[in-house]
């Protein structure tokens, strides 16, 4: 099975029992849902899970300050809908000087450049701090990203956020990943993560941006908390 044949499979698509939708009414609820539905329900869950999150938020700020130098918060330049740029928002996990250490440890290892120029991450990241370990695992040092989405540059769901760097990786693909917000969540994150490879992510990106519907939405929601706890291919 080739990546594109996995990425179908992980996708619920109008006329197979998913939905009461007919696939002639089909277009214009898929239509109606993408410009306007999807948008009500990433501001309702952000209202249900601001006052969970929050608190956690700032707790684990305060972790992360005592752990090591540096702010709480780190900002990276993503690419989003349409192809802007904004500032994808993450609790710390590295050290303060981890551009600095990533460039010196690819100078000096041909292997973990390779790994990274594949991957864009290694594996055994020794720029990663103690408690940063921990929130890469469990996921939840992408909690700030509410708000992003907040603010209409994320979605609950969608395709993970990518780095400039990464746009040659989806060639004629990167059409399908820009169309649509990048998510919080979304099909790569719960089918595996870094267990998969990176052509199956981007089928899987391309797949959801063409194929995004309610159901399938709901359907990755609920099994992100339980593919979160798993910590399958998280690092």
């Amino acid at each position: 099975m080739n990546s594109s044949e996995k990425a179908q499979n992980f996708t619920i698509l109008p006329g197979n029992g998913s939905s009461d939708i007919t696939a002639k009414e089909w277009p214009t609820f898929h239509s109606l849902y993408r410009n306007y539905l999807k948008r009500c329900l990433d501001l309702c869950l952000f209202l249900i899970i601001l006052p969970f999150a929050l608190p956690l938020i700032l707790f684990l700020m305060l972790l992360i300050k005592l752990n090591s130098k540096g702010p709480a918060i780190y900002k990276n330049e993503r690419i989003g809908k349409n192809g802007e740029k904004f500032n994808c928002l993450k609790l710390r996990t590295m050290y303060e000087d981890a551009d600095e250490k990533l460039k010196k440890l690819l100078d000096e290892n041909e292997f973990l450049k390779r790994e990274f120029e594949r991957d864009h991450k290694l594996k055994n990241d020794p720029r990663i701090t103690s408690i940063g370990k921990f929130l890469r695992i469990s996921s939840l040092d992408e909690l700030p990203q509410i708000f992003n989405v907040l603010k209409g540059e994320m979605s609950f769901v969608g395709p993970r956020p990518i780095v400039k760097a990464e746009i040659s990786k989806y060639g004629k693909q990167f059409r399908y990943y820009e169309s649509i917000l990048p998510g919080i969540t979304g099909v790569w994150q719960v089918n595996g993560r870094n267990d998969t490879s990176y052509e199956e992510r981007v089928a899987m990106d391309s797949s959801y941006a063409q194929n995004s519907n309610l159901p399938l939405d709901l359907k990755i929601l609920f099994q992100t908390i339980p593919a979160a706890l798993s910590k399958k291919g998280a690092y």
